[in-house]
């Protein structure tokens, strides 16, 4: 049975042609092949190990070719695209969506389509983000993470943790996280009964619902590495909307478990894009590619801990068949963020 897709955003892939299809099995062309060339990668700094690992290790055997990856935050590889816009050396981003959409708004990004990307023909559609300026890769996914000596059956359900059971024994992640804007929308979701494709609109019954959980909360964190010691320690019993890619690596060393509520899980904003005027375009092109392939999505889970956008890739273990998969608006999130933050420090002072 497959794994059920909510789809949040209103923006659509436009159909693929049949040639973009036969392409997709074929290859990328044989002119890109015999390339010797250098591509240059700008992404997160925590990406470092595996892109500069399996990834272009892959990448480079494949294309004859040389690949830099330059790791540091979105906002940086933002400025650097912005201070070199008239020369990029930069041909691929690999950022956060929020900070793509600046990127867009400044014309730094180039749109994918799938005559020139046919992975793009193969991956969620709402994985892909303003009619193809951007698409998301793999994503890390937001459940419950759990101490597993204070709730050894784990949490079925995000509802579940409103009980009083759970009183001063919940860590929450702000607002200000990127990971915090989860449990606003589920707390708009549980309120209204709404579909999450229409709940996440409707952020006032979000904070309504929400405020009801403060009894429960032990503290609201901002730095991820003092939740967890709390977590860890068992002061806290769960936290709610934690990230696969932080609490999966830990399950050998430390006593936490993550865990998928019946309701579904978030994917979190992790997007590939190809700068504009960038050099190399057409090894780029090949590169993001790679990226979205579900042969590689698949090699790259186990180092990445996160879920892939290609329809074709496994969902990662644990997940079961048929769980939802949620993706927020990015475009409303990036709008409306500053006056929710600003709400959320009145409104969940604890």
């Amino acid at each position: 049975m497959p794994i059920h897709r909510i789809h949040l955003s209103r923006r659509r892939l436009m159909a693929g042609s049949a040639a973009a299809a036969a392409f997709a099995v074929t290859g990328s062309p044989a002119i890109v092949r015999a390339q010797a060339k250098e591509v240059v990668v700008g992404g997160a700094a925590s990406m470092a190990p595996w892109v500069n690992g399996t990834f272009a290790s892959a990448f480079q055997d494949k294309y004859k070719c040389k690949l830099t990856f330059e790791g540091t935050r979105s906002l940086v590889n933002l400025e650097k695209m912005q201070k070199n816009k008239d020369k990029q050396y930069l041909s691929v981003v690999m950022m956060d969506d929020p900070v793509m959409i600046l990127a867009v708004q400044e014309g730094l990004l180039e749109k994918l389509t799938p005559a020139a990307i046919p992975n793009l023909a193969k991956t969620r559609p709402e994985a892909i983000d303003m009619d193809g300026m951007w698409a998301n890769y793999l994503q890390p996914w937001q459940g419950v993470a759990v101490n597993a000596k204070a709730l050894p059956s784990g949490v079925a359900t995000w509802a579940e943790l409103y009980d009083a059971k759970y009183k001063g024994r919940l860590v929450l992640p702000s607002l200000q996280n990127t990971e915090g804007l989860a449990n606003l929308v589920m707390a708009a979701h549980l309120e209204t009964g709404k579909p999450f494709a229409q709940a996440q609109f409707d952020i006032d019954a979000g904070f309504k619902k929400i405020k009801a959980l403060k009894p429960n909360i032990l503290t609201i964190y901002t730095q991820i590495p003092q939740a967890f010691n709390l977590l860890e320690q068992g002061e806290a019993w769960a936290i709610p909307s934690a990230f696969s890619s932080v609490v999966l690596p830990r399950e050998k060393e430390a006593p936490i478990k993550m865990y998928v509520p019946k309701e579904g899980i978030f994917v979190g904003p992790a997007g590939i894009a190809l700068v504009k005027g960038g050099p190399a375009p057409e090894l780029a092109k090949a590169l993001i590619n790679e990226m979205l392939s579900a042969d590689m999505q698949a090699r790259l889970q186990p180092e990445t801990y996160a879920f892939p956008s290609n329809v074709d890739a496994p969902a990662p273990p644990g997940i079961p068949a048929g769980t939802p998969v949620i993706n927020l608006d990015w475009q409303f999130v990036a709008k409306e963020r500053g006056e929710w933050v600003k709400r959320w420090d009145r409104e969940m002072a604890i």
